[in-house]
């Protein structure tokens, strides 16, 4: 009877090590990528069953047993990529490291923050009316450098970023300011920086030409100089879209619709920033060129023409609308 005993347990062994090294070794999972999330809180046991669920791994009792007889090691939570069939200890590893997947997401200069939503919502970090939310109300993010700041729009600096799904909306917005003042500090932002950062999101908005922003930002001074108003459509376009109005371009109810941000009815700068500006655009603000300047338009080539009168403007204007009926 010992001697069966003895043999029972020797094949119950044999065949439990079998199982296991079945179970560990030989790949399994997807061969594309596949996402699975480990939600924050989940013990062991309830990884392991998501990756079994999931076909991550074989067998979850072969991953437990595993993970308890190797010292019991902490499992991190988080959303992990699976592209090839791995083996179960490799995904064990995996986890143990928190080798989780990060979303790039790219913000180009000049996205406002209902760009900056849209774009967190299509990378499934987030909804776009959550996002607007924490910009429209997290400002304490930016207080000592803008106590006057409506939004954190101007702040939410633009760049490419690597986000995990176990991060919050708050986070996000966080760590885009937190580059925002890496980068003012690179470029030596000092002084009012509620109007320079303003300013810097109108450059933003009306040039893309390296070479322009600092003209561009001196015409802009040149008129706040004078009393005159700033008269820029993208100011018009953020009070339509600050307001649910906006409809892909500017309408004369636009233009007649009363808002601080409509600097064709209120003189001055806007009360914040309308987008988030880059670098060259911050120190354009800081450094404009200076001229005598007082007007600009597009020479319907990607540049622009700049007047010091009326009437020179009234003659760009004018050889720009030829070349818009020349094109069409």
């Amino acid at each position: 009877m010992f001697r069966f005993l003895f043999k029972l347990i020797a094949i119950v062994i044999i065949l439990a090590a079998g199982f296991l090294a079945y179970s560990l070794s030989l790949p399994a999972g997807p061969d594309s990528q596949q996402l699975v999330q480990l939600k924050p809180g989940s013990s062991a046991r309830r990884i392991a069953a998501d990756l079994e669920r999931t076909g991550i791994i074989r067998n979850q009792y072969a991953f437990l047993l595993w993970h308890y007889a190797g010292g019991n090691r902490s499992l991190k939570a988080g959303e992990y990529s699976f592209d090839h069939p791995s083996r179960a200890i490799d995904v064990y590893n995996r986890i143990a490291r928190g080798d989780i997947y990060f979303h790039s997401v790219v913000f180009p200069e000049g996205f406002n923050m209902f760009d900056v939503a849209s774009a967190i919502e299509a990378a499934g970090l987030g909804g776009h009316d959550d996002f607007l939310n924490v910009a429209r109300t997290q400002t304490a993010l930016v207080r000592d450098l803008d106590p006057k700041a409506p939004s954190l729009d101007g702040y939410l600096f633009p760049d490419t970023y690597h986000f995990t799904r176990t991060q919050s909306l708050h986070d996000i917005a966080q760590t885009m300011v937190r580059r925002f003042r890496q980068a003012a500090h690179d470029a030596g932002l000092q002084g009012d920086i509620h109007d320079i950062v303003t300013m810097a999101s109108i450059v933003e908005k009306e040039t893309s030409v390296p070479e322009e922003r600092g003209m561009v930002a001196g015409v802009f001074y040149n008129r706040l100089s004078r009393k005159m108003a700033l008269n820029t459509d993208p100011t018009v376009i953020y009070a339509a879209l600050l307001n649910g109005r906006y409809r892909g371009t500017i309408y004369r109810s636009d233009l007649q619709f009363d808002s601080p941000y409509n600097t064709y009815k209120v003189a001055g700068l806007p009360p914040g920033p309308i987008c988030n500006p880059g670098k060259a655009s911050l120190i354009a603000a800081m450094h404009p060129a200076a001229t005598d300047y007082l007007y600009f338009v597009s020479d319907n080539q990607g540049h622009h023409r700049f007047a010091q009168t009326m009437q020179q403007h009234v003659a760009n204007v004018t050889a720009y609308r030829h070349a818009m009926q020349q094109n069409r």
